[in-house]
Order: structure tokens, then sequence, then C-alpha cells
């Protein structure tokens, strides 16, 4: 399905550079400029390039049509903060501390970004829209912020087509940002879309964006199928629209500038919809990103599908090697992801490098609103379109607990669907697919069961597998030395959040002396048992 599409949008879609592609000894003497465009909560089957049919990213499909298009790119933590520290730092969120959680403080003096380390090296380094986020990025010695992605663009406004869509201008910033470069520099220029991040207005793809609730082909299998459901997920559409205008935005701005032939431009999202059971889960919706490169002097044979297993941790070391930096002799933090510029001088389509044959996954404590403000922690593997995930603390809600209304997953029209659901017989699952406590183990069939809502953990035919993938799982995470493989995981619950009223907020709530911090919605409360 996907390819069929692909090569459709490939025959349609004029090349830009077939023809005047670097030799590989040239490349190496030349440092590209760095354009990184990254969605807020936005999940990969939502892109045309992938097959999707309700969303229009034209520019998002045209740019993976001429450079490179992944099928297996996972974040390792499916939320905004973990994430984008991941992508950042090249290591794993469990290899970060408190950065493993979501909304902390920096640590001070520890894990430079590589858009630090590129600030040092000559790079003209800047960003529009939402960087590293939320939480605080710290104080340097000199008494600044510190810029964890150097300079900020965000000066530039517009008068945006929705209630709740941001009035960054981030085309007219990445304009600005160019302005400020000395002739000839380098670039690397990070576009943090705030979209398709909640809040939503209500029947805004319909009104605006000419959409109908039939557009959509099928309503995931862990959601009610409600009007209110298609409704809210057209409300999304129509913000990941917004997100890929501006990308073509940018990318003309390139192409009349002369700078798109020598761009290395990365396009993906944090974590994927925000919506139950995905965004601040560990599935295949949560995890599986959109993610496609180009780079028109590089890539060879521009065009390509490529099917090995990528982790968001395999950024940063491409940028560092294409701009012949050594990340570690600047000041970066060992790192664990691997290169992908083997991927981008193949001439190879499917599966190319045997050695990417799967991607860990986990999570540590995410948002407010557990007792003594605990986390849930997961880690996981996907491998050879099959998913096994061990979750520590069963006892625990996977979504928040109930007595704070479940605040992991962001208020919405689903989640409101979804926890109605509890109390109706016939449609009870839903609310035990999303927010109902699991098993120590889980294990799916992703390519037959994409919602991984059908459990195989038991299964005996899957044992060997499972045994398989599970010792795989722990031996790598061993490596990179996860505390909670040592018994030292719950260290991960100890780090303070980094906003002022969000530790012991649980506790808090419940005598009645916590601060509205804005996420808490009493409609959404339900008990802790029925």
């Amino acid at each position: 399905m996907i390819r069929n599409i692909f090569l459709t949008t490939l025959a349609i879609v004029t090349l830009i550079a077939s023809s005047s592609h670097l030799q590989a000894d040239d490349l190496r003497s030349s440092r590209p400029n760095i354009l990184f465009a990254i969605a807020d909560d936005a999940s990969w089957k939502h892109f045309g390039a992938y097959g999707a049919t309700w969303i229009d990213t034209p520019h998002f499909d045209q740019l993976a049509a001429n450079g490179l298009l992944f099928t297996k790119a996972y974040t390792p933590n499916a939320k905004c903060g973990p994430s984008r520290t991941a992508l950042l730092t090249g290591r794993n969120s469990w290899q970060l501390e408190e950065l493993a959680n979501h909304w902390v403080d920096y640590p001070v003096g520890k894990y430079q970004t590589y858009h630090e380390t590129l600030d040092k090296n000559g790079y003209h380094v800047g960003y529009t829209g939402k960087g590293w986020s939320p939480g605080d990025p710290g104080t340097l010695p000199n008494g600044k912020k510190r810029a964890l992605l150097a300079k900020t663009y965000n000066q530039a406004k517009l008068n945006p087509p929705a209630e709740y869509i941001s009035n960054i201008d981030y085309t007219e910033n990445f304009r600005n940002f160019l302005a400020d470069r000395q002739a000839g520099q380098p670039f690397c220029f990070w576009y943090g879309s705030n979209e398709p991040h909640r809040a939503y207005e209500y029947g805004a793809g319909i009104k605006y964006g000419n959409k109908q609730l039939s557009d959509i082909p099928k309503v995931p299998e862990f959601w009610p199928d409600t009007e209110e459901v298609r409704t809210d997920m057209l409300d999304y559409a129509y913000e990941i629209e917004w997100f890929d205008k501006h990308l073509g935005n940018m990318i003309e701005i390139l192409r009349e500038t002369g700078e798109l032939d020598n761009t290395l431009i990365i396009v993906t999202s944090d974590n994927g919809m925000p919506f139950p059971r995905v965004k601040g889960q560990e599935y295949e919706y949560s995890n599986h990103m959109p993610f496609a490169i180009m780079w028109p002097k590089g890539i060879t044979r521009p065009g390509r599908i490529i099917d090995d297993y990528v982790s968001f941790i395999d950024v940063a070391p491409t940028i560092l090697e294409l701009a012949q930096v050594d990340g570690e002799a600047e000041g970066m933090a060992p790192i664990t992801g691997k290169s992908l510029t083997s991927l981008l001088y193949s001439d190879r389509s499917g599966r190319i490098d045997p050695a990417r044959n799967y991607a860990l996954i986990g999570k540590e404590r995410h948002d407010i609103g557990r007792p003594n403000d605990t986390g849930y922690p997961i880690r996981g593997i996907f491998k050879d379109d099959f998913l096994l995930l061990q979750n520590f603390k069963t006892e625990r809600w996977p979504a928040g607990h109930p007595q704070t209304g479940y605040m992991n997953i962001d208020k919405s029209p689903t989640k409101t669907a979804v926890l109605e659901a509890r109390y109706q017989p016939d449609q009870r699952l839903y609310w035990q697919w999303n927010v109902g406590k699991r098993p120590e183990l889980e294990f799916y069939d992703v390519a037959n069961d994409e919602a991984c809502i059908h459990n195989l953990a038991n299964s005996p035919v899957y044992q060997e597998r499972i045994k398989e993938m599970h010792a795989l799982m722990l031996a790598e995470l061993e490596k990179q030395n996860d505390p909670r493989l040592a018994g030292k995981g719950d260290s991960f619950d100890q780090y303070e959040f980094g906003r002022d009223g969000m530790i012991n907020f649980f506790n808090k709530l419940m005598n009645g002396t916590q601060e509205d911090m804005g996420w808490y919605n009493p409609a959404d409360v339900q008990p802790e048992e029925d």
C-alpha cells in the first residue's frame, strides 16, 4: 500500500536534483546545512506518503519522494520532553537521569545538545516554535538561561486560521534566521511546529478545512466510532496540514536562495497523536514516527523506501558526522545512536543494514497525578514487526490515576468518549484499552494488529520469540546501564518536577490545597474502583 502510493507520488513529482549529486569524496569535504522539522504530536500513519487519504501533506510527500521515506522510525519515549532530549543528545531516555521524565529541570552542565555543539563549531544555529519543552533548560554560570537550541526566532507573528493554532510565523522566522547568518556560513535550524498539539477549536477541520466525517476511512479500534471522535480527528488533521504548509514554505525559501541542494532536511514528529492510548503510551501508534530525509546533493538514488529500524537517537550522530564534528570531543555525553549515513549513501531500498532490526522504547514518569509523584515504568522492543513490552509497576494506573482524571491523556472529546465507556457494558473495552491496568508482559503482532489490542503474551505459539526478544532487550539495556535493570529504577520517581506546584499534586488535590495547573479536568475524574 505504502509503496504503491509512494511510487505514484514519485512519478508525479519532479525530482529536484537527480543528476547533480556530489561524489562521496566531495560530500565528505562539504558541510551541509541542516533543516530539522518536527511536528508536535503527529503519528506516522497520517501523512500522505504513508497512505493517508484524509490528511493532505503534499510537502512532506514531495520531500519523501525526492529523498528517503523510512517506514520503521521510532521514538524511544512517546512524550514531548524525553523524546526531544533523545533527538538532541543521541541517548535513550533511561541514559539521561531526570531527562527520562517529562517536565523537569535540565541537569546543570550535562547532556550537551547537538545544537549547542554545532553552535561552537562554525554553524549558524537557531530555532522557531517549540524547541526542547516542557521544562526549565537551566542557567549558565554567567546568569543567562541555557540555550539548548541556540538562538530563538519567534518574533514574527501572524493571524492563525483557527483558535489554538500558534500565532508564530514559522516561515518568516526562518527567513529572518537566514538573513542573520554570515555569507557562506552553514546553518542548522529547528522548525518546531506547535501543531497538532492540543487544544483544538472543535469543528475547525470541517469549518475551515472543508473536511467531512466520512473522509476518515476507519477510526482506530480502541476508540468508539462517534461523530465527536471523528470531528476530533479532523481537527487534528487540519493542524497537521498547517505544519506541512510551513514546511513547504521553508523548502521554497531554500530553493529561492540557492541553498536547497546542500541542505539536509529531516522531517518527523516527537510522539503520536494527542489522543488516548497514543501520546504518552508505548505502542505502535505511540512510538512509530513519520520520518523522511531529503538532501539533493547527498542522498544516493533518491526515491527509496527504507524498512530498517531506526531510532531518534540516530539523528544526532548523523548530523554531527555530516557536519564533521566529534560530539564527544566537543563536550557531548557518549552517543548511543548510530549514524544513518550508510543508509543515505546506499543505493538500495527495503532492509539495508541487517543490524538495524530492532528499536528499544520505554518510559518513566510523564505527567502529574499519581500518589507520591510516581510514574509508570515500561521497557519495550520492536523487532520483525512484533512488539514486546514489560510493565514494571502493574499495580499503578498506566494513564494516570482515575481520581485525578488520567492526566497522562490530554483532555479531548475522544478522551471523554473512552471514559464514558466505563459505565456502558457493551463499550467497556474502550475504557480498558485506554486507561485500564495492564499485565506485566504484553506482546503484539504489529503487522496484523497495528492497534495492539490483542495481547499474545500467553500464546504458546510465540513463547520462543518472546523469550528471544526479551533477552535481547535486557542485554541491550544492561549495556546502556539502565538504572531500572540495576534495581535503581525508583530513582526516576525521586526527581522533582520542573515547575512549582506540580510536586505532590495528588495529595494536595485530595486535601483541597492544590492550585489550578490548567490541565486538571474535574469532568474526567473517576473513582478508583467501580
